[in-house]
């Protein structure tokens, strides 16, 4: 009998123990941020072999590293090699001898990092252009293409492609058009400084094209005729084309001869991206009049959501067709070409293109798998980790150090840390990690972590279901799909129930303030102040009846509801079109990314919830049905947040 009360006094002196070092951690954290050597040092010497000495061991280093005094650091770099605490450091390093220029040690502590960020990369490229590595100028080449706002390290390498003369007037206007595209113009005008002297736009032209289009419009035209005249004319388009894309025609079209060909068509091409995002009618024909115009990534995609508006099954098929092959190998659009082809009776190269992406766990896979009449279902489960790999999984040190910051609420280091750890791993180490956080209750590391299996899954551990108890009722309550409410709980918090956003939203439905009081006032909700947000059962009372409300005003359709509950109800029924519309296709053509994103991610998660939850498959195609066509009713409840 004194066998349970020895366990039971070694756990409690272990938590003790835990405790104490948590504490001398966070003093050695404290210590760090306020430069403080001295304490740093004693919180150090209290620290023993805790999960976290290693990174106390880190904030001496930065300390000195700082002074220019680096001693001991190649010592520490070797005892926790390939761990993230040294990565980390290594590249802090890289950017300390960046910044002195002490090109041959750069080099050789660059060779050792794992995973370089972009300034850590630039300045290694930096480093072999002081040794006369031409090389380095085939990439800078990709650097121009593919980066809109380099970090100030990677700005030598772009003056050194310059310098070499392998970049054009072309080029440099070419570039500052896709900053511009990409509403950088601050860049566009840096990208600008690289023209001769004699070719630059004067600076206040630029400006006034760029913040006064259509002052610019009236006043200048196309300036003088030349070519920075030329450009600022187009650009002054593109950019009343973000506001206003109907009067961006008018305008282009008063230019007429005055521009040549390449500037009037990427004009176009501008008018047609900002069309096809307002789901104006006249997007596909304004991509036609782009003509064969170089189209941004955006641009591309965008033609195809137009297309699919409009019901052009051909131009849908050309156009994902000119994609560059690595964007046209997306899920998204090999089903829609493979849509595209079948529209055509091109049945059989449809349905090998449903067959590239049929059985992949996400919104495109799922169609294809009904395209080919496949069930989707959740495939079976592998086995459970055996006591030996849950060992492992424990034994990680890289994980113990990442359960040590989630227990400290220290979640930005925790998941920096848990997703390095899990690098290299192969399934069986995939799972038990997942399991080892599902018993430490970090849902949102089990179910990511169990989202990386190639071939052994475990759909529990990817569909988590938590907080049943107080979900599953309120989902009954007001009369809810359990496995939609879910599917949108796992997308908005993964089940993070200190969760909040950088808007604001919070808890596991992460509902904006705003949103969470209105709704407390709807129900009478008595004594609710914005602290309660973060309780359980207020948070899912609060979020489920407003998913109620949100599905009574708009169709009782869960499509319109997902993208209402991310963008707000006005956006989501403003986003209807004319005439009744595929599910997909008004799920495809959200303006908003992030909406997009979600409102497939919802749909998804429903149908593998509902799934697990009933034991037999169900049908997203189904789920995601017709949505009727925009009409000039209101909100049944006009005060709808």
């Amino acid at each position: 009998m004194k066998f349970p009360a020895l366990v039971a006094g070694l756990a409690l002196a272990f938590s003790v123990s835990a405790q104490n070092g948590d504490t001398a951690f966070l003093a050695a954290r404290d210590a760090f941020r306020s430069g403080n050597i001295n304490k740093l040092e004693q919180a150090i010497a209290q620290l023993g072999n805790h999960e976290l000495a290693p990174y106390a061991e880190n904030y001496r280093l930065r300390m000195w590293i700082d002074k220019g005094d680096p001693s001991g650091m190649r010592d520490f770099l070797q005892r926790y090699d390939g761990s993230y605490v040294a990565e980390k450091l290594r590249a802090d390093w890289v950017r300390w001898l960046g910044k002195r220029a002490m090109w041959p040690d750069l080099e050789s502590e660059y060779a050792k990092v794992l995973a370089p960020e972009p300034d850590v990369t630039c300045y290694n490229q930096q480093a072999r252009l002081a040794r006369d590595d031409r090389s380095v100028l085939g990439e800078a080449d990709k650097l121009w293409q593919s980066m809109l706002e380099p970090p100030e390290p990677c700005r030598p390498i772009l003056d050194a492609l310059v310098a070499a003369q392998r970049v054009s007037a072309d080029d440099v206007w070419a570039r500052a058009r896709r900053q511009i595209e990409a509403n950088r113009p601050g860049q566009a005008r840096a990208t600008l400084n690289y023209l001769p002297d004699s070719q630059m736009p004067e600076g206040k032209a630029f400006d006034s094209a760029v913040n006064s289009a259509m002052s610019y419009l009236v006043k200048q035209g196309s300036g003088n005729g030349s070519r920075a005249g030329r450009e600022l004319a187009a650009i002054a388009v593109a950019r009343l084309a973000s506001s206003d894309p109907r009067q961006a025609a008018d305008e282009l079209d008063k230019l007429k001869g005055r521009l040549q060909d390449s500037e009037r068509q990427w004009a176009w091409s501008q008018i047609a991206l900002q069309g096809a995002k307002k789901h104006l009618s006249e997007a596909v024909d304004w991509y036609a009049r782009a003509g064969k115009t170089p189209l941004s990534e955006e641009g591309h995609q965008w033609k195809v959501r137009a297309a699919l508006r409009a019901q052009e099954w051909g131009v849908v098929r050309d156009a994902v067709q000119a994609m560059p092959p690595e964007l046209a190998a997306k899920p998204e659009w090999v089903y829609w070409l493979g849509r595209a082809l079948k529209a055509g009776g091109r049945t059989t190269e449809a349905d090998t293109l449903f067959g590239q992406i049929a059985g992949q766990a996400n919104f495109y896979g799922n169609l294809a798998d009904e395209e080919l009449e496949r069930k989707v279902l959740p495939p079976p489960t592998a086995k459970a980790p055996t006591a030996e790999e849950q060992k492992a999984a424990r034994d990680n040190a890289g994980l113990r150090r990442a359960l040590a910051f989630f227990r400290n609420d220290m979640r930005t280091e925790a998941v920096k840390e848990w997703n390095w750890s899990l690098r290299g791993m192969n399934d069986r180490e995939l799972l038990a990690a997942a399991d080892l956080a599902k018993r430490n209750q970090i849902w949102d590391r089990a179910i990511n972590t169990a989202d990386r299996t190639k071939n052994e899954h475990d759909y529990t551990l990817r569909f988590l279901a938590p907080y049943g108890e107080t979900v599953r009722p309120a989902a009954q309550n007001q009369a809810l799909d359990d496995a939609w409410v879910y599917g949108l709980m796992r997308q908005e918090s993964r089940f993070i129930t200190s969760a909040k956003s950088n808007v604001g939203a919070a808890g596991l439905m992460q509902l904006m303030p705003a949103t969470a009081k209105w709704v407390a006032r709807k129900i009478g909700l008595r004594d609710f102040h914005q602290g309660k947000v973060h309780d359980t059962e207020t948070n899912v009372l609060l979020g489920t009846t407003y998913m109620r409300l949100v599905m009574e005003n708009l169709d009782n359709h869960p499509v319109l509801a997902s993208a209402a509950y991310n963008a707000g109800p006005g956006r989501a029924k403003k986003w209807r079109a004319d005439r009744p519309l595929e599910g997909a296709i008004y799920a495809e053509t959200i303006p908003f990314s992030e909406t997009r994103d979600y409102v497939k991610k919802v749909m998804s998660n429903a149908v593998y919830y509902s799934a697990l939850f009933n034991g037999k498959p169900d049908s997203l195609k189904a789920r995601l049905g017709t949505i009727a066509p925009r009409s000039g009713e209101s909100f049944k409840d006009p005060d709808l947040p």
